[in-house]
């Protein structure tokens, strides 16, 4: 195992997630949701907030997720998974940087920006998870993705540790105040995620097609292998209902790597003990990610996959009942010990259903899914906080959506083919 993950290509693709790590926890899940409700929402109810923050992060997944399986499917054709990786990379890294720019009381434009970056984060997801059946062969699939995963874990939780200690202190870093402290870790993202991108692009090599196609012709040529694809996934079962339940269980973890601070906020736990609590998540992370890979070698990843799930349903219902920051702090643990799990076994399972040669196309159908899911989930619990006004009930929804997917990975079988 050690002599698989010393390699190259697995070292320079692992480290994409270090770097697009940062944006995921700074921006994602740390200073956006606490710097939209404080600084770009200023004066506006906590559910109204709430409401704006899920449909924003609802739009921009929707955006991506429409693109995404006819981009697969291009880049497979044009050989361009590379190319097209640094090119959302360059996206989200200015978008990203960008926000720093946006006045206070200024949501629209904020909400703008960050769907723009979103968009450059998920795209350049795409791709790489793609890359995956590239730099590693099967058997190694599940210790090769927990690993990045866990590198990722790292990656953005070192920069997050440096902006929180900005926040925390700023006069120590020569700034004005918090406030200052925030807009600034927006352009450090930025570079940090273009920086660790390079490796990346240096040493991996993707496999290429027997003939590449011209841009205008592999576009021509993806959106009718999207639709063939369409039709094919439906052929095989075992992919169809895994894609389904993937739909449903990743859509609840997403929501709450995207909301799980607003949620604090709304409960008035402190901005500290909130950024805090994500620390706690991304350390946990990186020893636990490689623990699942581990796992998914010894059990299965489609087990690793269920327990990972009812840890994510027992937390939502402790999350409706939690009090104190403290008790934020354990279920940060708990998470912690599960996200990146459930992340990359979910991509080394998929990986192993995926029909050979279409791996772009088929990622992209995969991303596509999750990116759907991204959509449902943030604007279910924004619309039921503004509908009941109460946060708790909005968060304690989200079960729906891990028991409906377990129920659903239930009927995979992997292996019983196409039918």
């Amino acid at each position: 195992m050690k002599r698989v993950l010393a390699r190259r290509p697995v070292v320079g693709w692992a480290l994409y997630d270090w770097a697009n790590s940062a944006f995921a926890t700074t921006v994602m899940a740390g200073f956006f949701p606490v710097f939209f409700k404080q600084y770009w929402s200023a004066g506006t109810e906590a559910a109204v907030s709430t409401f704006r923050l899920g449909l924003l992060s609802g739009a921009g997944s929707l955006l991506i997720a429409l693109a995404a399986p006819v981009l697969g499917a291009v880049a497979d054709r044009g050989g361009a998974r590379l190319k097209l990786l640094a090119f959302f990379t360059l996206i989200g890294a200015a978008a990203t940087a960008g926000l720093y720019f946006v006045a206070k009381g200024d949501w629209i434009t904020a909400a703008l920006v960050y769907t723009l970056a979103g968009v450059g984060f998920w795209g350049g997801v795409i791709f790489n998870d793609s890359l995956l059946v590239d730099v590693a062969e099967p058997p190694d699939y599940d210790v090769v993705s927990a690993f990045g995963y866990s590198v990722g874990y790292i990656g953005g939780g070192l920069l997050l540790l440096l902006n929180a200690a900005m926040v925390t202190d700023p006069a120590r870093f020569g700034l004005d105040g918090a406030a200052e402290a925030v807009r600034i870790a927006f352009p450090m993202v930025g570079a940090w995620w273009l920086l660790f991108t390079i490796p990346c692009l240096a040493w991996v090599r993707e496999e290429k097609p027997a003939r590449t196609l011209p841009m205008r012709a592999a576009l021509r040529a993806g959106w009718g292998e999207f639709r063939a694809t369409v039709r094919e996934v439906r052929r095989y079962r075992p992919l169809a209902w895994f894609l389904l339940a993937y739909w449903l269980y990743i859509d609840g973890v997403n929501t709450v790597i995207k909301m799980a601070v607003d949620y604090g906020l709304s409960l008035g736990f402190p901005q500290q003990s909130l950024i805090a609590a994500l620390l706690i998540t991304q350390f946990v992370g990186f020893p636990a990610a490689l623990f699942f890979g581990w796992l998914g070698k010894r059990i299965g990843a489609r087990s690793g996959i269920f327990i990972a799930i009812g840890v994510y349903a027992m937390a939502t219902v402790a999350a409706y009942r939690m009090s104190e920051v403290s008790h934020f702090y354990a279920l940060a643990g708990a998470i912690g010990l599960v996200q990146g799990g459930i992340q990359s076994l979910s991509r080394s399972y998929y990986a192993t259903l995926v029909p050979e040669g279409k791996q772009g196309e088929f990622f992209g159908f995969y991303n596509m899914m999750g990116k759907f899911a991204a959509v449902l989930g943030p604007t279910m619990v924004g619309i039921t906080a503004l509908a009941t006004g109460d946060s708790r009930i909005a968060m304690l929804s989200l079960l729906v959506l891990f028991v409906g997917g377990a129920l659903l990975l239930a009927r995979v079988r992997a292996g019983t083919g196409a039918g």
